[in-house]
C-alpha cells in the first residue's frame, strides 16, 4: 500500500481546520487515485484539480467509475483507496477516515439520499447540526428550499423522490460545506422535480460551494457546470470547460451517448 496512505491520521479535530493551503497549491487535488472493491480495480489513477467555487461534472456511460471516484474522495471506505493523494484547501483527505474528512467539510449526498426513517424533515436538518462545524441556519434553508418548510413536519421518507433529493442537498448544507459531492441529483426525478432541483445548484453555483457533480443527465450537468471531467473504464479521457463537451457532438457520442 501507498506511504501517502498509511500516513497517521489527524485525532481531535472538532471542528473544521483552517486552511493550510501554500500559495499556489489548488483548492481541491485529486492526485493518481487507484481505489478497488475488493480485487475489482475500479478508480485507475484519476487525477484532477477543481478550483475553489467552480462546479466540475463528473461525467462518463454506466460502469465508468464516476461514483466510486465520488466515493473515494469522500473517504466513504468503499471503495479503498490503496494508492494516491486528496488534497482539500491543504488538507490531506487520504489519510483521514470518512468523518474526518466530513468534519473538513466535505458533503456528499448519495444516490440513495439517506433520509432517516422516523424523523421528520427539520429533524433530519437538526441532527445534521449535532455538532459543529455548523452550516446554514435553519431559517437559510427554509428561505432557499420553500418546499421543506411547507412539509417541515413531515416524516422525511414520506415525501416524494424529489423532496426528499432536496432534503438530502438541504442537510449537506446544514454542515459548513467546502466540497459538495452530488451522485445522481436527477435520478428519477419528474421534469418539474429536475426543473426546481437545478434552480437549487444554480443558487448553490452563485454563491460559489465548490461542488463536485455526478449526473447520467449529460446535457443538464454540462449546462450548470464550468468544467466537464469524462470517465472511461476508470480512467479520464477528456478535462476541460464543460462548453467544449456542448460543442462537441462527436465527442458526445462517443463517451456519453448524447
Amino acid at each position: 500500500m501507498s506511504d501517502t496512505i498509511d500516513a497517521v491520521r489527524p485525532h481531535g479535530r472538532s471542528a473544521r481546520a483552517e486552511s493550510v493551503r501554500s500559495e499556489g497549491q489548488p483548492f481541491f487535488a485529486a492526485r493518481d487515485l487507484h481505489a478497488y472493491y475488493g480485487e475489482s480495480y475500479i478508480v485507475q489513477g484519476v487525477s484532477f484539480e477543481v478550483r475553489e467555487g467552480e462546479i466540475v461534472a463528473l461525467l462518463g456511460r454506466n460502469g465508468a467509475g464516476k461514483t466510486s471516484t465520488l466515493r473515494t474522495i469522500a473517504r466513504a471506505g468503499s471503495p479503498e483507496l490503496k494508492h494516491g493523494e486528496i488534497w482539500l484547501d491543504g488538507q490531506p483527505l487520504h489519510t483521514m477516515q470518512g468523518y474526518e474528512a466530513a468534519r473538513l467539510g466535505v458533503q456528499l449526498v448519495p444516490e440513495d439520499r439517506r433520509i432517516i426513517a422516523g424523523l421528520t424533515v427539520e429533524e433530519n436538518l437538526k441532527l445534521a447540526q449535532i455538532e459543529p462545524p455548523i452550516g446554514w441556519s435553519l431559517e437559510r434553508i427554509y428561505e432557499h428550499f420553500p418546499r421543506l418548510a411547507e412539509r417541515r413536519t413531515q416524516e422525511g421518507i414520506t415525501m416524494s423522490g424529489g423532496e426528499q433529493q432536496m432534503l438530502a442537498v438541504a442537510r449537506a448544507l446544514a454542515r459548513d460545506v467546502k466540497l459538495l459531492l452530488l451522485d445522481e441529483p436527477y435520478e428519477g426525478l419528474a421534469p418539474v422535480i429536475v426543473q426546481e432541483i437545478e434552480r437549487i445548484l444554480e443558487e448553490i453555483k452563485q454563491i460559489g460551494i465548490t461542488t463536485i457533480l455526478v449526473e447520467q443527465n449529460a446535457i443538464a450537468a454540462l449546462h450548470l457546470a464550468d468544467r466537464a471531467i469524462i470517465l472511461e473504464m476508470g480512467e479520464i479521457v477528456f478535462d476541460g470547460t464543460a462548453q467544449q463537451i456542448i460543442d462537441d457532438k462527436e465527442m458526445r457520442l462517443q463517451y456519453l451517448a448524447v
